[in-house]
């Protein structure tokens, strides 16, 4: 790695070591268990949407603001028919916060749609604070995690119900996915934590989208795993091109953060997805 996802990496880890100062790992494992579960992810079969909270991004500058109501957004995507709720909780880059994941999931718990948290995750421990908060799954980028962290952070995610989309930019990114699936759920026993797969055409080293990834790296995704398309769609057509290339779902951020009626968004591209 280099650069943007050498800097976030870095950044996670002083947050956890400063976490860990404050709350032990053992006190903060209690905790994530003691929270009642959160809601199951549950997909419609044909085309699927997780709808993104995204306060900032380095590439598109300010999408929102704290001070917004986030508990309506997010209840409006839920609504409107999205599996899931994606909640950026990186704070230096794209101004979120584990208190905006745990007022998305008090949001959400009523329509059972969860939420997953989205960030620079490099540590099992902050698996245990999306719990805590209410998550019911988390994004893991393979990049930024060796084979052992990626084995452990799938065990814990196992051990608190959570679900793990597992974020892919290139083909050694999911030959590795594929292997820790594949030695988690011999380990598990079969009980291995729900997985999607996805693909994200934009880089994080450069933040350039980079369309024609999504296309050129379908095929070579697991076909016994939902695949997720990540980053660069902007309008409901892009989602049916995403089914016609080979994918399940897509996740959707700042289309949706800009949109007048995210709402109606979400339904329009649900809409075409699922009829194409």
């Amino acid at each position: 790695m280099s650069g943007f996802l050498d800097q976030m990496a870095e950044g996670s880890r002083a947050r956890v070591e400063a976490a860990r100062a404050l709350e032990p790992e053992a006190a903060l494992a209690a905790r994530a268990h003691a929270t009642p579960r959160p809601p199951a992810l549950n997909l419609d079969g044909r085309f699927d949407l997780i709808a993104e909270l995204k306060l900032r991004s380095p590439a598109l500058g300010t999408l929102g603001s704290s001070t917004d109501d986030l508990a309506a957004r997010v209840r409006a995507y839920g609504e409107a028919g999205a599996a899931a709720v994606s909640v950026l909780t990186e704070p230096s880059r794209f101004d979120g916060s584990l208190e905006h994941l745990k007022a998305a999931a008090a949001a959400l718990a009523p329509l059972g749609v969860p939420v997953m948290r989205k960030d620079f995750l490099v540590d099992r421990y902050q698996l245990f604070e999306a719990r805590a908060a209410g998550a019911g799954g988390a994004l893991l980028i393979v990049r930024m995690l060796d084979d052992q962290t990626l084995a452990g952070m799938l065990d814990c995610a196992r051990e608190l119900g959570l679900f793990v989309l597992l974020e892919a930019f290139d083909v050694e990114d999911i030959e590795r996915a594929q292997a820790a699936v594949a030695s988690s759920a011999r380990q598990a026993a079969g009980q291995q934590p729900a997985v999607l797969v996805g693909i994200n055409s934009r880089d994080l080293q450069t933040l350039k989208v980079v369309p024609e990834r999504l296309a050129q790296l379908a095929p070579l995704l697991p076909r016994a795993l939902p695949r997720v398309a990540e980053s660069g769609l902007e309008s409901p057509a892009d989602c049916a091109r995403m089914v016609a290339a080979g994918y399940d779902m897509a996740l959707v951020g700042g289309a949706l953060m800009s949109a007048p009626d995210p709402a109606a968004m979400v339904r329009a591209m649900l809409a075409v997805g699922r009829s194409a």
